[in-house]
């Protein structure tokens, strides 16, 4: 039997498990948190006195965390590309009437869309930001697309997404804690929720390649250690800004991120050990030669990375973008 046949075999075998999975790691519509829950109610009498409060909490934030903020706004909000990407995984059959994994996917984005929402709503009403630079960035975002190596293959894309949720949960409890540090509790809240949501995620994610792990062994740690040896690329990586080229904005706000600490190469690295740790990738037996050397490396790049980030250096000016003015005030 081929490579792919065994992949899919290994997909529809763990497909009765979904409804567990969806039991176990997502929360029932009628019982999550939805972004009206911390936004104004524009029904309400006193609507513009709540908005008045979120414009008044806003002034304190500093620069580099409104950019920060904006970034991960725009990456929430570009779900639409990242639904249709895992929607054509193999294993995974969007126009059939039972296929489990599309159910997975369609109540994954259905949590994941919420972040987008409160999000914006949160930009606009604080008044801090140019909002139509930032529906810009977001709609180049989707219209650019992404090819983030992992092909059609379930076991590289659950390694990228067991990784990119964590990473996520990290920026979005960062920004949170910040937030809160400036007296913005309002933002402080919604960002930890939100983090919350991203670290269920992550460990849904984590859990399938665990069990693909128990059935195929070998394809499965070669397929981590290849996503590994590309580097993981967080969607971020194809921002831009208008009239800028694809991907030209990442590496200025993955500036401001490591400046403030938000998300940092160590954050990369303890990610890694973490999965490596999970997984239990050390001890992992009857492997072929080749997942064997496979191995070795997932085991011992923590360590490289390690003394390569130590000889990292990054600037310390600060990038104006159109999406938001040097001191946080249009």
């Amino acid at each position: 039997m081929s490579q792919h046949n065994i992949r899919l075999e290994v997909m529809r075998s763990l497909e009765p498990k979904i409804d567990g999975f969806i039991e176990q790691f997502l929360i029932p519509i009628e019982e999550i948190w939805q972004p009206s829950d911390f936004l104004p109610d524009s029904q309400s009498e006193d609507f513009f006195e709540q908005t008045a409060q979120i414009r008044e909490g806003a002034k304190e934030i500093g620069y580099d965390l409104w950019v920060t903020l904006v970034a991960d706004t725009i990456t929430e909000e570009a779900l639409p590309t990242y639904e249709s990407w895992l929607l054509d995984v193999d294993g995974i059959d969007q126009h059939a009437d039972k296929n489990g994994w599309t159910k997975w996917i369609r109540h994954w984005t259905g949590e994941e869309n919420r972040h987008g929402d409160v999000l914006n709503k949160y930009l606009y009403l604080s008044g801090r930001v140019n909002m139509k630079e930032v529906e810009k960035s977001t709609q180049y975002l989707i219209a650019d697309g992404f090819d983030i190596g992992t092909d059609r293959d379930p076991y590289k894309n659950f390694v990228y997404t067991s990784f990119q949720e964590l990473a996520t949960n990290i920026s979005h409890k960062r920004v949170g804690q910040f937030a809160k540090k400036t007296g913005n509790h309002l933002l402080g809240k919604m960002c930890a929720i939100i983090a919350g949501d991203e670290m269920r995620h992550h460990l849904a994610y984590r859990e399938f390649v665990k069990l693909i792990m128990e059935q195929d062994p070998s394809q499965m740690i070669l397929a981590f250690a290849d996503m590994m040896k590309k580097k993981i690329v967080m969607p971020a990586h194809f921002l831009r800004e208008s009239g800028g080229a694809a991907s030209s904005a990442f590496e200025v706000f993955s500036n401001c991120a490591q400046r403030l600490g938000v998300y940092t190469s160590k954050d990369y690295i303890d990610i890694l050990d973490k999965l490596n740790s999970y997984w239990d990738i050390e001890n992992v037996r009857a492997i072929s030669d080749e997942a064997e050397k496979a191995r070795d490396y997932l085991v011992n790049l923590p360590g490289r990375l390690t003394r390569i980030s130590e000889r990292m250096k990054f600037p310390q000016d600060q990038h104006h973008f159109k999406w938001v003015t040097p001191n946080g005030v249009l």
